[in-house]
Order: structure tokens, then sequence, then C-alpha cells
């Protein structure tokens, strides 16, 4: 608990209605979407960068600890106040983005819904690629800070191909810049690379300049069922390898149909969806989209439906961002797993995940990425099953040992947190991870900022 005097400093920092010490408002920033909670001393509100530095000065100077936090829609636990001390939360740090259209980027508050940002610059005719499902909600200081991904990631990259410059808090409270508002640069280190996806645990970012692209003048639909997820697999390599890369490629399972169907009221007539999307001018979207559907029909054998059919082809895209929201209504716990492999693996993966459900007897939902690789083998499961949750334990570590035997990462896109702590040193090895614990304590020899997170603190 922290002292009456430390309460009383933050409050003259950010303003008293700024500041929660009750333990019913602490309990709404102890969680993310993941299952892990724990409960800060304190949460603080700043506007500015003035004030965020300011508290991490004073923190720094009382070795409190600081946890970062956008939205708490994270699926790691990386804004979970691991040791508890001061959330500093950018829910107010939410301007208008301020869009500089002939060069091409705008700076960016980090409290700022990726969807705000998305709307903002596509009423200028622009276009910002990054495209979580959560997007409505997630923020983009938290999409930096966790380096996100999304449903575009094929074609387009994640969020670290589109930050070209950063403001931040260091811990010890100094306000710093890095990057630059010009396409190239390379004045000193890249510390803005260094800090996309470094979970808040080297600094807060306070403000973010984003890459942006002119807007696709149009946008192309497609879906097809399968009877395995195996066999989508196999059609994913020959769709990216046509010659065009599609904008997104995504798989959802038998389960994850069900469950989506019964979320929506909707009946996505069953099996293993295939989902794409192509964009560009027209005439591109239309040639790209008749090779597409020539392979799921000449080679696979589907039926392919298209937006050219009627409906609102944003339906399809709807049900696809809805899977996670879907899946914990048909389970009492929902464990999503975040794993990535070279496209070519995909169907060794998939193959792999079906034997680990087999073998320890679980229920495991598939969807995801497919274009990217990138899969969400999710557990449906009841944390309350004391002997089934030791089993999803063990299989979650054989997951992610199939995972790297692939050639993969543990984590595509969710980040590191505490979720994947014990799996870190799997994939990076004892020197990998001596290197990271190097920089994070030049930078952060307090340990103040976001503890608990990245490193096996054990």
């Amino acid at each position: 608990m922290l002292a009456p005097a430390f309460i009383r400093e933050i409050r003259a920092i950010v303003g008293p209605d700024n500041v929660l010490a009750d333990k019913e408002s602490l309990v709404c920033y102890s969680f993310d979407a993941t299952k892990y909670t724990s409960l800060p001393d304190a949460v603080a509100k700043p506007r500015t960068t003035e004030e965020v530095s300011r508290l991490v000065a004073f923190c720094c100077a009382e070795s409190i600890p600081v946890t970062p936090r956008g939205a708490g829609t994270g699926l790691s636990g990386g804004s979970v106040p691991a040791k508890g001390g001061l959330v500093i939360s950018t829910e107010r740090m939410t301007a208008p983005a301020l869009i500089q259209k002939e060069d091409l980027y705008a700076v960016v508050e980090p409290g700022v819904t990726t969807g705000s940002l998305q709307k903002q610059v596509e009423s200028r005719g622009l276009f910002y690629p990054p495209d979580p499902a959560s997007s409505s909600a997630c923020t983009i200081g938290g999409n930096v800070a966790e380096c996100a991904g999304g449903l575009s990631g094929l074609k387009y990259g994640t969020t670290k191909n589109y930050v070209l410059g950063l403001e931040l808090v260091t811990p010890e409270g100094k306000v710093i810049r890095s990057g630059a508002r010009t396409v190239k640069s390379v004045a000193g280190y890249d510390v803005t690379r260094l800090m996309v996806g470094s979970e808040g645990t080297l600094g807060m970012i306070t403000s973010v300049i984003v890459r942006l692209l002119p807007l696709p003048p149009v946008r192309r639909f497609f879906w097809s069922r399968f009877e395995s997820v195996a066999a989508a697999s196999e059609a994913v390599a020959d769709l990216v390898g046509m010659g065009s890369v599609p904008a997104g490629l995504e798989i959802m399972d038998e389960t994850t149909v069900k469950a989506v169907e019964a979320y929506l009221g909707e009946n996505l007539y069953g099996g293993v969806l295939l989902l794409g999307r192509f964009d560009g001018t027209k005439a591109v979207c239309d040639e790209d989209a008749s090779k597409a559907i020539g392979i799921l029909k000449g080679k696979y054998g589907r039926e392919v439906e298209t937006d050219l059919e009627g409906g609102d082809p944003e339906d399809i895209w709807k049900a696809r961002r809805s899977v996670l929201p879907a899946l914990t209504r048909y389970s009492p716990t929902v464990i999503l797993e975040d794993v990535t492999v070279p496209r070519s693996m995909l169907p060794d993966m998939v193959e792999r995940i079906r034997k680990i459900s087999g073998r320890y007897g679980l229920r495991i939902a598939i969807f995801g990425h497919a274009g990217d690789g990138n899969l969400h083998p999710s557990f449906l499961t009841d944390k309350k099953n004391r002997d089934e949750m030791k089993r999803v334990s063990v299989a979650v570590s054989e997951m992610m040992r199939a995972c790297i035997d692939l050639g993969g990462t543990i984590s595509g896109e969710h980040g590191i947190g505490i979720d994947k702590m014990p799996y870190v040193k799997m994939e990076l090895g004892e020197a990998g991870c001596q290197i990271m614990g190097r920089i994070k304590n030049s930078l952060d020899p307090k340990g103040i900022m976001n503890p608990g997170k990245m490193f096996d603190e054990a």
C-alpha cells in the first residue's frame, strides 16, 4: 500500500479527480483480456507528457513500480500491475491526431483508439494499415508497446512497420524523442524500433509518429469452406504464391465458426472458413480475386463466395472480429495462444496441434491470420478444473516447442507479458535473454518500469 504522502503527491501532479485509490476502482485496472490479475496500489490518469514525466520521476525516486496502461485489451498480461505500485493510464491522452497528408504521417497521442485513428485518416483519403481485431477498443500506445499485428498483416506488416518516431518518458522521468517525421532517418541507434514491442519495460510512450499510406480505392472480399483446417492451410500457400498478395487471409475452424454463429445469431453454414481480402484499384482487385477463385475452385474443388454477390462485404470480416468474445461465451475459460510459423509449415503446425489436443484430451479451437502463418489455438477449458488446467499447461509448453522446432516464434503479435515468460528462453536461448537483460538494466537500473514482464525474475 502506498503511503498517504505519495497519494497526495500524485494528486498534486494530475489533479485529485484523476487519481484512484479505492479498491473498487483499482479492480478495474487489475486485469486485461487474460486470466492474470493483480491490484495496483493507485491509478493516475495524466493528460500531458509533462504530467507523465513528473509521475515517473517521482516513482523512480521512491522506487515505486510503474505499469503503463492503455485500454487493457492485451492478451499476454502486459498491462496487469504484477508488482502493484502505480498504474499510469493513458485514457485521457486522446487529442485528435495531427495529420500531415502531404508527408503521409500523423502524430497521435497514446490513448487514441486504433479504430478512431483509422477513421480520422480515412476521412482524408489516407490509410493506417495495422488492424487488430480489437481495433474499436485498443489504443495506439498499447499497440506500439506490444507491436500489435492484426487482420492486414499479410500485405502490410505489423505496427513496427508504421512507427516513424516516438516521444518517450524514460524510467528516470526524462522526456526524449526518437525517430523523425521523415521517410529516412539514421541519426544514431534506432531507439524507436527498440521501444516498439518493449511492453512498457523500458519507458512510457506519450506520442507516436505513424506512417500512413494512400487509402486503397477498392476492397474485394472472398470466402470459402473446407472440410479441415489442414486442407485450408495448404490452400493458403497457393493463394499467397499466386503473385498477388491478399491484404488479409484468415482462418476459422468448425468450433470457432459455431461459436461465432451463436454469438452473432447468424448462419455461416458451418465447416472450416477461409476468408480473404484484396485491396487496390478495381481492375487489380477483380483480377486478383479471379485468380484466387480459380485456385480454390480448380485445385481444391471449393465453392467460393464473394462480395459481388450482394450483402455487406464487411459482414464476413465482422464475423472474424467477433471470434474472441464469441469463444468466451462458448466456454467458461478461454486460453488464447499466439504461435507463428513460416507459411509453408502451417499444415505441419495444425497437425501437431491436433495431436496435442488428442493426447491431453483438450478442446482447442483454431483461428488466426493464416496468411501470416500466425495461428491462435485457443484452449476451451474451465479454470475451476484443476486437473484439466494442469494438462493445458503441459500442452501449451509442447505447442511452444513444436512452433520453435518448425522455425516459428512463441508470439507473433500478442507480446510476452506474463503469459509467455516461461517460454522466452526456449526461443532466444540463455545468451539472447542475457542481452535483453543488459538492455533492461542499463535503461531501468531500479527495475521500476512494468516489472514482472518479459523476464522470469525468479
